[in-house]
């Protein structure tokens, strides 16, 4: 009897024949690239994964809103995108999907699921978008892109706004306070499976979620797309949890992944999306890592002031300050038509 065997290059070209034939699939499948986007992968499986991992993260956490969140951000952003005549390509490429993923994620997450919540996530994706495009033509001078700040400066905002605003309940946000160092019962060791289980949270907590199976699922939705950037992101996990609990991080906040989230984006950015992989590039992706997590560090003080989190600004920091340089590391630094300020890094792991 034969055997038969999938061949993933032949899924992907009926994949692309189906979705130029059909309007509808082929918006799905900017949408799903989108979230592909969000650790910088142009690839609809990816970003098919992501979506698992956040619905089954946020069912789990009994906040469902969450996932639904993501969905209407992505879509809105996208829309949005195509109302105000963005470039097509970078559209097709899904990079007008990710911050409003994020933003779709981080509203429910920190605000009561109340019909206004849904009109405050369509607001934000909007503005996410708008932003965007904003960046995208200051930061083309410099050649770095957006990155997630869209994302970031647009929940700021809103967030910060709702202080002011008695009908969005805040349900999540950290209570204003001068922060201190933890205390001793906040420090202490890890086992091996706090550790694994600290990295995978790590992975999760890009989108928001406290999830081991949603860490995995994410780690997946890289592999799909590139085995380095799951490799990186493991790796860049793994090195955020070693260097908060030797600077004497909170323990319970690195179980719980606050620490290694910007980490991740930081390790898979400069790793696999704006290098090539090798050791200079390894190297650089360790000091970026270990400059993110003492980032968080100092944004946490910052901005626990405010009653806001660093959400991944750390990560936006960091990317911006090694990237500014324009090293050579060779192999050579990846130059391709998405350099122009947005941030089509992603179109490297195309599918």
């Amino acid at each position: 009897m034969g055997t038969h065997s999938i061949d993933p290059a032949g899924a992907r070209d009926v994949w692309s024949t189906a979705t130029a034939r059909n309007g509808l699939l082929h918006f799905i499948d900017i949408c799903l690239r989108g979230a592909g986007q969000v650790m910088f992968q142009n690839n609809p499986l990816t970003g098919l994964l992501f979506f698992i991992g956040v619905f089954w993260g946020a069912h789990a956490a009994g906040m469902p809103a969450v996932a639904w969140g993501a969905v209407v951000g992505t879509i809105v952003g996208t829309v949005t995108a195509w109302c105000l005549n963005a470039p097509r390509e970078n559209i097709n490429m899904g990079l007008h999907g990710y911050n409003g993923v994020l933003v779709g994620c981080a509203l429910p997450t920190f605000f009561a699921p109340t019909p206004l919540l849904w009109a405050y996530i369509v607001i934000g994706s909007v503005f996410s978008t708008i932003l965007m495009m904003a960046f995208t033509h200051m930061l083309r001078t410099w050649k770095i892109s957006a990155m997630t700040g869209p994302f970031v400066f647009t929940t700021w905002f809103l967030m910060l706004a709702a202080y002011n605003f008695a009908n969005i309940r805040i349900t999540g946000l950290p209570h204003p306070t001068i922060a201190i160092q933890p205390p001793a019962s906040e420090l202490y060791g890890l086992d091996l499976l706090q550790f694994l289980r600290a990295c995978l949270t790590g992975i999760s907590q890009v989108f928001l979620i406290n999830n081991v199976a949603t860490g995995l699922l994410f780690l997946a939705g890289l592999a799909v797309a590139s085995l380095w950037a799951a490799v990186f992101a493991f790796f860049g996990s793994a090195l955020a949890v070693g260097t908060a609990l030797l600077l004497g991080a909170g323990t319970s906040s690195i179980l719980a992944g606050l620490f290694q989230f910007s980490a991740v984006l930081t390790a898979v950015g400069l790793g696999t999306t704006f290098y090539h992989p090798n050791w200079r590039v390894i190297g650089y992706a360790v000091l970026g890592a270990i400059f993110t997590v003492i980032a968080q560090g100092a944004l946490n003080v910052v901005l626990n002031t405010y009653g806001i989190p660093t959400l991944t600004f750390p990560f936006v920091i960091a990317a911006w300050i090694f990237l500014l340089p324009n090293l050579d590391l060779p192999p050579e630094r990846i130059r391709d038509k998405s350099v122009s300020g947005v941030r089509g890094q992603g179109s490297n792991h195309a599918s």
